[in-house]
């Protein structure tokens, strides 16, 4: 830990960065940004630490900037031990936020005022932290290093196996286009150890040849491994492909990678270098890992031996694998501010994840694993900005005491850092249905406000959306990075797709992100008052406006029934948006299935008269199959009035076949 001396110095230059000067012209660009590498340039400065007064400087930034300093130099402190879910710390943590929404006067948002978890959505982790036992590779005879060259990883089973190698690729069973890394005779990979590259096929800039995001369903992990599993594999190494645009680098946290179900067979990460050394010893003339991969995007040829020379039948790998799992129970935290009148029904959700990555050892952390990582920045920033915004908006309901007004449902996630886990357990168990949520407002690492300069994404989840606020970006003396995609690696991710309109409010990554140098005295009051002071205003239009926001880009259209539902667009927009709409609200559920879950038909439309009904899960959409929402929003853009869609929905166990005639969009009728 630094000295108690240095904590005035680093404090005021993050307290006072602009102090004296003019406030910022407020700016709104719109631009996208890249969560990984957004950081604004810091234009701190410098105080003489002998002669500053720290307590004027605090009482001039205000009782928001103090309060809210307050809050996240208590939730970095290591008496939270870095909040990693299922520790003591995390539960201290929960408790801090349970007593604040209670000292604010919410409702509790999952059970009775007096109930003990009347604050608390509480449930388990599936399999929780496992502790490795045992924990062995060798190739040849030789042993690899446990940590470096391999690890375990959280879904292996616990066994002694030992087998020659096969490769297979990205282990894809069936992709776009014919594409699979099977086939023939060469399916039956008994008594081998299966080698097989995480994601999917890359191009030659190392992007997915499946899809504009990221990665796309086939390189789910759990159905990979599945697919080896199901051919009679004795064990599998999984390895990183070489050049992988948006690849994680080195290896999982052992006991917490997430790859889906158990399996009965050993399952290892090993490195690259660990990977390639192998093919070279058994085949030096066989080509680098680079060229397996080019082998492997192009469209694999069924599982082979690493090699066709005589040592291949020698060569042999052999795993050992132990593991004791447990569960972890954890919680997300949740206070209601009621609204009135004719809009109470209708809600708004503000979320920020409490939880952090503990000693290193949660969401892949490693390099400085076995230090506490107090997490002040990412994410005590939004959690205590989530504190703060309770009382405010509390006084503006009672202030505008007669004014119809949306509740709202304020959420502290647990289990963002280890993938979401706390948002995703909310969407698929939802208090709240997902056609009555209006907004969904983020607040992941706001605690670094540096040259004014702020990101606020999300803006093409709902029509309109953009200008609907742009009167509070415009005020707000900030620089406003208005980015339009509503995806992202935060919890607002979870509730897009469902179909629910988002924004997440982010000041940029820095050095210290995920490492034990996030320090509580390291964040920028100034800038999280200001920060906080623009949610406020836009929470309060979320509220107060009378027209409900519309899932996915196009026009406002005035409230009715089903004015959230994610497919209606007007023909004429003239930018890209869907000139038909299918007629259907979707659940909030989901989770890691894919497809669209139908909450409601509207009457008269394409669905209703091509034979959709509530309940069915949209899986396949003209052939292909249908990944969420935002992918049946994007596909709805592709047709026009007239186009006859086939589509398949899951309706109970039988998988239905239906012909969708697609009709225009039109502006929503009262109903």
């Amino acid at each position: 830990m630094r000295r108690i001396e240095t904590i005035p110095v680093n404090l005021v230059a993050s307290l006072t960065a602009l102090f004296a000067s003019c406030a910022a012209t407020a700016q709104v660009v719109e631009e996208r940004i890249d969560p990984y590498t957004f950081r604004p340039e810091a234009n701190a400065v410098a105080v003489d630490a002998s002669t500053v007064d720290v307590a004027q400087i605090l009482e001039d930034l205000g009782p928001v900037a103090r309060s809210w300093y307050q809050h996240v130099m208590t939730l970095s402190s290591p008496f939270f031990e870095g909040r990693a879910p299922g520790s003591a710390g995390m539960d201290r943590a929960a408790d801090y936020v349970e007593f604040w929404f209670r000292r604010q006067g919410l409702r509790p948002a999952f059970g009775e005022e007096n109930a003990s978890d009347a604050f608390r959505q509480v449930f388990s982790i599936p399999g929780g932290r496992a502790r490795i036992t045992r924990s062995t590779m060798s190739f040849d005879g030789r042993d690899l290093e446990s940590g470096r060259d391999f690890t375990i990883l959280g879904n292996s089973g616990s066994g002694s196996v030992a087998g020659a190698l096969a490769f297979v690729g990205y282990a894809i069973d069936d992709g776009p286009d014919g594409y699979t890394s099977f086939s023939g005779e060469s399916d039956d990979l008994s008594g081998r150890i299966a080698v097989m590259f995480r994601y999917e096929p890359l191009d030659g800039e190392g992007r997915s040849r499946f899809t504009n995001r990221r990665f796309s369903r086939h390189s789910a992990m759990a159905e990979k491994m599945a697919a080896v599993a199901s051919r009679g594999a004795a064990g599998v190494i999984v390895v990183n492909p070489p050049g992988a645009l948006f690849a994680d680098d080195g290896l999982e946290d052992a006991p917490s990678g997430r790859f889906g179900e158990t399996l009965a067979i050993p399952v290892v990460q090993a490195t690259p270098t660990a990977v390639s050394n192998m093919l070279r010893e058994l085949d030096p003339e066989g080509g680098t890992l680079a060229d397996w991969r080019a082998i492997a995007d192009e469209g694999g040829h069924g599982a082979m031996p690493m090699a066709a020379g005589p040592r291949s039948m020698e060569a042999r790998v052999r795993l050992d694998a132990g593991l004791e799992r447990g569960t972890r129970r954890t919680a997300n935290i949740g206070g209601i501010l009621p609204g009135r009148g004719a809009l109470a029904d209708e809600w708004v959700v503000i979320g920020a994840h409490y939880d952090h990555v503990g000693f290193g050892d949660v969401a892949g952390v490693s390099e400085n694993r076995g230090r506490l990582h107090p997490g002040a920045d990412d994410n005590a920033s939004g959690t205590a900005a989530l504190i703060e915004l309770a009382p405010l908006l509390a006084a503006m309901y009672e202030e505008d005491s007669e004014r119809p007004l949306r509740s709202i449902l304020f959420l502290a996630f647990t289990a963002e850092e280890s993938g979401l886990i706390g948002s995703r357990h909310y969407v698929e168990h939802p208090t709240l249905p997902a056609g009555g949520v209006n907004l969904m407002l983020n607040l992941d690492m706001i605690g670094r406000l540096r040259s004014d300069t702020l990101a606020v994404g999300g803006f093409d989840s709902a029509a309109g959306l953009l200008d609907m606020i742009r009167p509070e970006l415009e005020s707000s003396g900030l620089k406003i990075v208005a980015d339009g995609n509503p995806r992202g690696p935060s919890d607002h991710a979870s509730f897009f797709g469902a179909g629910i309109p988002v924004l997440y409010f982010f000041t940029g990554t820095h050095d210290v992100y995920h490492q034990p140098g996030d320090f509580g005295w390291t964040v920028n009051p100034r800038g999280a008052a200001k920060v906080i002071d623009l949610v406020r205003k836009v929470a309060w239009k979320a509220v107060s406006e009378s027209d409900r926001l519309v899932f996915g880009p196009g026009d406002p259209v005035a409230r009715d029934g089903e004015a959230s539902r994610p497919d209606a667009a007007p023909p004429s927009s003239g930018r890209g948006y869907a000139s038909v709409r299918l007629g259907i609200r979707p659940s909030m559920g989901g989770g890691d299935s894919f497809g669209v879950r139908v909450e409601r038909v509207s009457e008269g439309t394409s669905a209703a008269e091509g034979g959709i009904r509530a309940g069915d899960l949209i899986i396949a959409w003209g052939g292909e199959d249908l990944i969420d929402v935002m992918d049946m929003v994007e596909r709805l853009r592709e047709h026009r009035p007239g186009d006859v869609v086939p589509m398949v929905v899951l309706r109970g166990e039988i998988e239905i076949d239906l012909e969708i005639v697609m009709k225009p969009s039109r502006p929503a009728e009262v109903d």
